[in-house]
């Protein structure tokens, strides 16, 4: 339990430091650590269906569009999904393309009772490399963390 106490406390600093309105943010190993050592926890990917499917997704992860492609409209049914496939309990850590969407999603979750929300920072592909790519700089692929491409 000492690893995930650990995990959990560096998120929880970074989330203080920064201001974030939920319980944490976590890198992408971190997350990836505590979806392997802490029981019950989920990964919500709140990417588009298009995203999921042209770039990758990560096994196992409950997916729930935050906004829908084309015209990134934001999905009205994210939070009524959300309670469906994810118990209110649960250690829930949500992933987009960068941490953008899925801050927003760690945000609307923890407002709708959801008290242990973290937003992995860098996001599924992280950020952008010197010639406007997002190829290997940081995220969850560029970690070597588990994905696959349908």
């Amino acid at each position: 339990m000492g690893k995930i106490t650990a995990t959990l406390d560096t998120a929880q600093q970074r989330a203080k430091a920064q201001n974030l309105p939920y319980e944490g943010a976590l890198t992408p190993a971190e997350a990836y650590t505590l979806l392997q050592s802490a029981p019950g926890a989920k990964l919500v990917d709140v990417r588009s269906r298009a995203e999921l499917d042209w770039v990758g997704r990560v096994p196992g992860a409950v997916e729930i569009e935050w906004a829908t492609y084309p015209g990134m409209k934001q999905n009205p049914n994210f939070l009524a999904a959300l309670e469906q496939q994810v118990d209110k309990e649960s250690l829930v850590i949500f992933l987009c393309r960068t941490g953008q969407r899925s801050h927003m999603a760690a945000t609307v979750a923890t407002q709708a009772g959801y008290n242990d929300c973290y937003n992995v920072l860098e996001g599924f592909e992280g950020d952008k490399n010197p010639g406007n790519q997002r190829s290997k700089v940081n995220g969850w692929r560029a970690a070597g963390l588990p994905w696959e491409q349908s």
